[in-house]
C-alpha cells in the first residue's frame, strides 16, 4: 500500500488547519481588548500568557491560557479525526492515526510561533504544545505538567520551568512508546519499530523549537536576571 499518496492530500489539509488555527493569537486578541495595546509592546514583547500574567493581569492570562491550550487540542483532533478516517477507509494501521495528532499539532505550534494573521510575532508554544500532548497521550502530558509544577516550585521562575517541561518531552515520548511497544499494551495493538522512533523524533524536533524560542530567557537565566512569577493585579 502506497501510504504517501494516500496520507498526502490528507497531511496537506491538516497542517494548513492546523496553522492558521495557531496563527489566531489569542494573547495579542485578548490584551487589546483588556489595554488596547498590542502585548508584543510591552514587558518582554513575547505574545504569550506569561506576558500577560506580567503585564495585563491575571484575568486576561486566564483567557488567554484557555484559547492557547483549547487551539491545539482542536488541530490536534481534528489531525486524528481525518488520519483515522484515512486509516479506516484505506484499512491501514491504526497507530497511523497518532502521526495525525503530531502533524497537526506541530503545524498549530508553528502557527503560534509564526501566526500569519500578526507579522509572524507570536508566543513561545509551551501551552499549545501541551495540549497536544494530552491529545497525544496523556502519560507524556502528565510527565510534563509534574515537571513544569516541581520545577515552577522549586524556582518561581516560569521561563525555566517550560524549558524543562519542553525537554522532558522527548523522554517521555520514547519511554512510553518503548513501553507500549515492547509490553505489546497499545491500544493500537502491535506497534512497529518505527513508530517509536517517528514518535521520539518529532518530540524532539518539538523540544528543540520550544527551547530555541526561550533562547533569550536562557541568556537571562545566565545572568541571574530572569524574573520570577509575578501578576498584575489591577485590570486594565
Amino acid at each position: 500500500m502506497d501510504y504517501l499518496q494516500i496520507f498526502l492530500l490528507p497531511t496537506i489539509a491538516i497542517v494548513v488547519i492546523g496553522y492558521l488555527l495557531g496563527s489566531i493569537s489569542s494573547s495579542i486578541i485578548i490584551t487589546k481588548k483588556f489595554s488596547n495595546t498590542d502585548i508584543r509592546t510591552m514587558g518582554s514583547g513575547n505574545a504569550g500568557m506569561t506576558n500577560v500574567l506580567r503585564s495585563v493581569s491575571a484575568k486576561a492570562a486566564i483567557y488567554t491560557s484557555i484559547f492557547d491550550f483549547a487551539k491545539c487540542a482542536a488541530a490536534s483532533l481534528i489531525g486524528r479525526q481525518v488520519f483515522q478516517y484515512v486509516c479506516n477507509a484505506n484499512s491501514a494501521p491504526s497507530y497511523l492515526i497518532q502521526y495525525g495528532i503530531l502533524i497537526a499539532g506541530f503545524a498549530c505550534v508553528l502557527g503560534h510561533i509564526y501566526p500569519l494573521y500578526f507579522g509572524f510575532r507570536g508566543g513561545k508554544g509551551i501551552l499549545s504544545t501541551g495540549a497536544m500532548m494530552l491529545v497525544l497521550d496523556w502519560r507524556i502530558f502528565a510527565f510534563a505538567v509534574f515537571i513544569f509544577v516541581v520545577t515552577l516550585l522549586a524556582t518561581k521562575i516560569i521561563s525555566i520551568s517550560s524549558i524543562f517541561a519542553a525537554v522532558s518531552f522527548p523522554i517521555s515520548a520514547f519511554l512510553t512508546t518503548y513501553y507500549d511497544y515492547s509490553t505489546k499494551s497499545s491500544a493500537f495493538g502491535t506497534l512497529p519499530t518505527s513508530y517509536m522512533i517517528v514518535v521520539t523524533v518529532f518530540a524532539f524536533v518539538f523540544a528543540a523549537l520550544l527551547v530555541y524560542k526561550h533562547k533569550d530567557n536562557i541568556i537571562r537565566l545566565k545572568n541571574g536576571t530572569e524574573k520570577k512569577v509575578s501578576v498584575r493585579h489591577k485590570d486594565s
